[in-house]
């Protein structure tokens, strides 16, 4: 039943957060995100000493021949953790933020919850395609209302790719529906036995779905411009929750279902992954708006994830999936301190910007500690999955991974040339007046930071987590049943 919990709760507080506005949505939507959290606990838990427990199936479409079956294992459970972890900190980030129809954004942020969830628990593949769609309506409501100047254009082309992938993977769903003789169980549909050929097409269909959610090259161009427009609290869902929807679907759905296809076409994705982290690591370096910069910065970081989990062994799948976590925590941190700049100074330009650490000591210090730790310093969070993936990544393909760690070089470039022009050098008249973090600010960053140093002395909790997520049935899935 918690697992049922964990989508009702945002789902029915969101519906209710309509009618609300002002402080009521605020608060209405606080309180139903630590209740959330609190469910996931509670999970997490249960699921060290009785899983099964965790399991719920009830029939939906009996025609159809499709549940509503919800379960957690290592990997959903990792990221249900993430999204419950995250939604609190983003809520505290904009409690002092007053938005237009508050009860309207509040409702959709938590509608979107909602779908995120349903995505990382359910096993049945048609209710999967459900909640993947249930997740991306209200972010385009979200971004299109609340966004910039151009968000009406920009929302629209982010619209247009991601529900053409879907279409392409539910063509792929009703396909292997059919071959299954009516079932869409997760079950089902990874004991079938398709052809060689059969896989290989169907591996694209799935593949450009997961490809643009993540998104990987050269299906990421909705991001950069979705990130900069987007309210900065939707661009932190977007970019440290939504994108690992399309690395969950590559590792739930694609790999177990498809096994052949993805053996087959395995060198190509990898390369796709490596020419986009290379790629997206020299247009970083290239920016001086802070949100393109952040933007560029994930998609390099998700194209290593993503050539992880193509290089078929355990380190380097272990290690994705502790980088998910980790990554979607320091992504969020950097998301709520441009927030701050932002809020505070109107510009998000760097060269507009610059000895902030002199004005704003509590901002610079803890932007150093999460800068350092999206560049994976060791004993930091972003250190050890990186280090698995890699590690991973040497052992399928050494030049593969050569070229990839060229990005490690590269990060540090960005990262740190943003550090310098943002928070050295002498205060302008616009940065001189700034004042430091606030109260929901400085809690959200100081919980992130803490996470940031815990997780990077002792990673154990996320490796338990890894231990137990089927990873070795995936491997065999990727070498070939």
């Amino acid at each position: 039943m918690l697992t049922v919990l964990l989508i009702l709760i945002p789902l029915v507080t969101g519906l209710i957060t309509f009618g609300l506005s002002g402080r009521g949505a605020k608060v209405l939507s606080l309180v139903s995100s630590l209740a959330t959290l609190a469910v996931a606990l509670a999970a997490w838990s249960q699921f060290r000493t009785a899983p099964e427990a965790l399991s719920f199936t009830a029939e939906w479409i009996p025609q159809l021949n499709s549940q509503l079956n919800f379960g957690l294992d290592g990997l959903s459970l990792m990221l249900v953790l993430l999204t419950t972890i995250s939604f609190p900190l983003i809520f505290i980030t904009v409690f002092s933020r007053n938005y237009e129809k508050a009860g309207a954004f509040y409702g959709l942020m938590l509608l979107s919850q909602a779908g995120m969830l349903g995505v990382f628990l359910t096993y049945d593949a048609l209710l999967f395609y459900v909640f993947w769609e249930l997740a991306l309506i209200p972010v385009y409501f979200l971004c299109s209302m609340w966004g910039g100047e151009k968000a009406i254009p920009v929302t629209f082309k982010f619209f247009v790719y991601t529900f053409a992938g879907s279409l392409l993977m539910l063509v792929g769903i009703i396909y292997i529906y059919f071959q299954t003789e009516g079932s869409f169980s997760w079950q089902a549909f990874t004991s079938l036995s398709l052809s060689n050929s059969e896989q290989s097409w169907l591996f694209w269909l799935f593949f450009v779905a997961f490809a643009i959610k993540m998104p990987v090259f050269p299906f990421h161009t909705w991001q950069p411009d979705t990130y900069e427009q987007s309210p900065t609290a939707v661009t932190m869902v977007l970019s440290g929750i939504m994108v690992k929807m399309g690395l969950f679907g590559v590792m739930r759905w694609l790999m177990p279902v498809l096994p052949q296809g993805a053996y087959m076409w395995q060198e190509a994705a990898i390369l796709l992954s490596v020419i986009g982290i290379i790629y997206a690591s020299c247009i970083a370096i290239m920016q001086s708006d802070l949100k393109k910069l952040i933007a560029y910065s994930s998609i390099a970081h998700i194209g290593l994830m993503s050539a992880a989990i193509f290089a078929n062994n355990e380190q380097s799948l272990a290690g994705v999936q502790v980088q998910m976590f980790n990554h979607g925590i320091n992504i969020i941190g950097l998301w709520i301190i441009i927030e701050v700049i932002e809020q505070r100074l109107g510009t998000k330009n760097m060269q507009q910007l610059g000895g902030i650490a002199a004005v704003a000591p509590k901002l610079s210090i803890l932007l150093v500690i999460i800068s350092l730790a999206n560049i994976a310093l060791p004993l930091t969070n972003g250190f050890i999955g990186e280090f698995l993936m890699f590690s991973g990544l040497f052992q399928h393909n050494v030049w593969f991974a050569a070229v990839s760690a060229i990005a490690i070089i590269l990060a540090a470039v960005y990262m740190l040339r943003m550090l310098q022009k943002v928070l050295f050098g002498e205060a302008n008249a616009l940065t001189s007046t700034t004042s430091d973090l606030k109260g929901g600010e400085m809690l959200a960053l100081v919980c992130i930071t803490a996470m940031i140093f815990v997780l990077g002395f002792y990673p154990k909790p996320l490796l338990e987590l890894v231990s137990g997520s089927g990873i070795q049935n995936t491997v065999a899935a990727l070498t070939g049943r």
